[in-house]
């Protein structure tokens, strides 16, 4: 079949409105004005999967915009278009989460769905010397994201590490940055860790090999912060832009296939949630130019900063941990940050492009 047939270009209509074979719309608050005057910068990304492996009933499920703060995010919109027998947004019922979910049926040959997202960002800083009145988390929230999950143990090696590190600090935030400096002090980035890295931080911990990526480092911190009490969740998402202060290894623009990147927030008590990344800071050390150590000046400056702050070149998916894919006959998946498949003999990796194919795009638009 010739794919020109049933594959369009998503018509983006303005802020907040799509057209095409299928459509979910983000309400929007009308006075909402994301300019670059006031910080916000508008993206749209997109992802195009084929499935290779035909001849059975496929499953796919591409990860959608699911956080929306009127500091820092909003969700403008999706847009698909594609050649399956059904595709519909489904939510996560525990954290939220949103993915696009499509099937095929097992005769067709060329199984393709392409998913196009609106948003805007800005660049995220917290004042941690000046606390204010915010409302503390009910005890719902504050009990999911204090919780253990099967790679975010709090008990064990985890809780007793974690008194280790907070012995002696003396408010939350003292805690919680005890916590950031130990990670970026004790831990490193492994360039031959596939993808971003599994989390399973009690194994980290129990082998000592506290190397890996960003699901790895940022995991660490998250478990870290939840067995000390801290409310802490891991945020997973995907780089759109090149940095705009200067650092290579910080940003990815057009092809971003390869770019998905966890961050972590902590909630302190005076500032809410509190963006946190130690994990960029050991990639700086890596790969911002050879033979960097913590102490040089770029490092130091990356490190001051990512504790209370994000630049926003960067898509936020969702928080969710210990995920069900809806529908799926597979097991749960630790994390949805890659775009996900299966068919009758199984679920597809995300990271093997013989059997799963797809490609992301980013650009930046005028508001």
């Amino acid at each position: 079949m010739d794919r020109r047939h049933f594959i369009k270009t998503a018509a983006l209509l303005g802020a907040g409105t799509f057209t095409g074979a299928g459509a979910a719309v983000a309400a929007t608050d009308g006075r909402f004005n994301p300019s670059p005057d006031n910080g916000w910068r508008v993206f749209e990304v997109s992802t195009r999967a084929e499935v290779l492996k035909t001849g059975s009933p496929m499953r796919v499920w591409l990860p959608l915009p699911s956080l929306d703060d009127p500091g820092w995010i909003r969700n403008m919109g999706n847009v698909w278009q594609g050649n399956a027998a059904t595709a519909e947004v489904q939510r996560d019922a525990t954290y939220g989460a949103l993915m696009l979910a499509a099937t095929w049926e097992a005769n067709e040959a060329t199984p393709v769905i392409e998913v196009t997202s609106r948003f805007a960002t800005r660049d995220r800083s917290i004042d941690l010397s000046r606390p204010g009145k915010v409302a503390p988390l009910d005890k719902a929230t504050a009990k999911r994201y204090t919780s253990a999950t099967q790679l975010l143990p709090t008990d064990g090696i985890v809780k007793k590490t974690s008194a280790e590190i907070t012995r002696g600090a003396g408010s939350d935030v003292e805690m919680a940055r005890a916590i950031y400096e130990w990670i970026v002090d004790n831990t490193a980035r492994n360039p031959r860790t596939r993808g971003c890295g599994t989390g399973d931080i009690r194994a980290m911990l129990e082998t000592g090999d506290l190397t890996g990526k960003c699901a790895d480092l940022n995991a660490l911190y998250v478990g870290l912060a939840r067995a000390a009490g801290l409310p802490a969740r891991d945020v997973y998402g995907i780089r759109v832009a090149d940095s705009r202060f200067g650092y290579k290894s910080l940003g990815k623009s057009g092809d971003i296939t390869r770019a998905q990147h966890c961050r972590a927030e902590v909630w302190l008590a005076g500032f809410g949630w509190v963006p946190v990344d130690p994990a960029d800071v050991r990639k700086v050390v890596l790969e911002e130019k050879p033979g960097l150590v913590l102490a040089d000046d770029v490092v130091v400056a990356a490190r001051n900063k990512l504790f209370g702050a994000w630049e926003m070149n960067w898509l936020a998916f969702n928080v969710a941990h210990d995920l069900a894919l809806p529908g799926s006959n597979g097991p749960r998946i630790a994390f949805l940050m890659y775009p996900q498949g299966e068919n009758a003999a199984g679920r597809f990796d995300s990271l093997d492009p013989d059997n799963f194919r797809y490609k992301i795009t980013s650009r930046e638009i005028a508001a």
